[in-house]
């Protein structure tokens, strides 16, 4: 079974500096970290696929209707304190095992090196719509 693990990150749940506020050295750790687990992901047959994204305020939500051009907004909304930075899709054998990929990864490291305890969101891919529709 396939599912895809989200980083995500929101002011209200996160006590640790923004990443702009750590050193060069932790934000070396960090990454190197996820290199290594993608990298372990990868040699275990897991992993399908992983992308950082770029912070929030380079993004743009795009809204359509028919017959019209479409309209594109800087995004998220300023008031907006949550985010998703990143994700990981695994194919595992069971929903637990995806469960200790995301344990292993919201303990990556932060500054200090302290583990920073990132909420990881665990949702299963769907192969096909839902039968009973």
């Amino acid at each position: 079974m396939k599912y895809m693990l989200l980083m995500q990150f929101s002011e209200k749940n996160t006590d640790f500096p923004k990443i702009d506020e750590w050193s060069p050295e932790e934000l070396r750790a960090h990454i190197r970290f996820m290199q290594e687990t993608n990298r372990g992901l990868s040699a275990s047959g897991e992993l399908v696929d992983a992308q950082g994204l770029a912070m929030p305020d380079t993004a743009k939500i795009v809204r359509s209707h028919s017959g019209g051009a479409p309209v594109v907004t800087e995004g998220p909304f300023a008031e907006s304190k949550e985010w998703v930075a990143g994700w990981w899709i695994v194919d595992c054998e069971t929903e637990q095992r995806a469960v200790d990929i995301a344990a292993e990864v919201s303990a990556a490291p932060g500054p200090g090196g302290r583990p920073l305890n990132m909420p990881i969101e665990v949702r299963q891919v769907m192969s096909a719509p839902p039968t009973d529709l």
